[in-house]
């Protein structure tokens, strides 16, 4: 399968560059994934797509303020670290910038000295693997140090960074925010449960090789890289329930729909308690074991997400969606509008 199958034109303009006022105004693109057929609403309409017994699953990773800006003690060169997941106790593997300078042995300081690190191993692709030293709590010390890690294509800079959080996040490791979850607010939430739709929550913690673009031109090429997720016994059984009582099971985000696919495929289509790291990779071909609905965002060109929600609603479904939805001015990308795939 072919990755140039999976473009399209998306104008710059139209890749939206700070967060709406109020989350839940966001569009919402309804797409019938058997039909085709479109409707567009308001995404705090979404109550009249859900029904009793539904389930709703939602990732309630939250995201690290996890760029720094530091320098060599030696040197005093100006360096940017990334921090990308937490190997062990206070060893992390990080994206330096620029690279070249930092080499195994290299020390380095952020916060003049409130935060130390060495450089323990050289990675591909700017990749370091740090070891950090400091007092206190280390989430403590990145809060206060740290930015969120805004992805490349936002050039505007966030001014509350509680927005690129959800208001469920809860469990922190996150190298980029699940976006889908952005536009539910706690009142939209409240409201979903007392139409007797179903809470429930698994973490995966997102990392960059997510959003890193496919360098193949035959997808079946491509490798995803790995991520960490948890799902506990509450929501297994909360989801076989659903299952067996006759209620969709609907995901917020590829995140959520990554991890209950991994965990049903090993699982032989049921839900386990488990944690562990998943590297799948969803493409058109694929059958899904999990999940009835997708709650999604509108996604880059070429890209691993795109590919996943074509294989739940059909390429073709999905690229005329799109085309739409770039005709009517939707807002793309992390801070854009919503798509509901049922």
């Amino acid at each position: 399968m072919k990755l140039d199958m999976f473009d399209f034109n998306l104008p710059e303009e139209l890749i939206a560059q700070v967060p709406l006022k109020n989350r839940a105004d966001s569009r919402l693109m309804v797409l019938n994934k058997e039909t085709g057929e479109i409707k567009h609403e308001v995404f705090k309409n979404i109550t009249g797509y859900l029904r009793e017994g539904d389930c709703l699953v939602l990732n309630d990773t939250k995201v690290l303020p996890a760029r720094l800006f530091g320098v060599k003690t030696d040197t005093g060169a100006h360096i940017e670290v990334l921090l990308l997941k937490q190997i062990e106790g206070d060893r992390w593997e990080t994206l330096v910038k620029p690279a070249k300078r930092v080499k195994e042995g290299t020390e380095l300081e952020f916060g003049e000295g409130l935060l130390k690190a060495v450089c323990t191993e050289t990675l591909e692709h700017g990749g370091r693997v740090l070891e950090f030293s400091y007092s206190g709590i280390f989430y403590e010390v990145l809060d206060q140090l740290g930015e969120m890690p805004l992805p490349p294509y936002i050039k505007e800079r966030l001014e509350d960074k509680d927005r690129y959080q959800t208001v469920y996040a809860r469990e922190p490791g996150s190298a980029a925010a699940p976006t889908a979850g952005l536009h539910f607010t706690q009142e939209l939430l409240e409201e979903i449960k007392q139409m007797g739709v179903h809470i429930a929550f698994i973490t995966l913690h997102v990392g960059l090789g997510t959003f890193r673009p496919v360098n193949v031109d035959d997808i079946e090429g491509h490798d995803m890289h790995s991520e960490f997720y948890m799902m506990t016994e509450e929501t297994a059984q909360l989801l076989n329930d659903v299952r067996e009582k006759g209620g969709r099971i609907i995901t917020v985000g590829t995140t959520s729909t990554r991890t209950l696919e991994t965990i049903a495929t090993a699982q032989d289509g049921k839900f386990k308690a488990s944690s562990g790291w998943t590297n799948i990779f969803i493409y058109p071909g694929y059958t899904f074991k999990a999940i009835d609905g997708l709650i999604t965002n509108f996604h880059l060109p070429k890209s691993t997400l795109i590919m996943l929600v074509s294989a739940l609603a059909g390429r073709e479904h999905i690229l005329h969606a799109y085309n739409t939805a770039v005709q009517e001015r939707y807002r793309f990308f992390s801070f854009g509008d919503a798509m509901f795939i049922i």
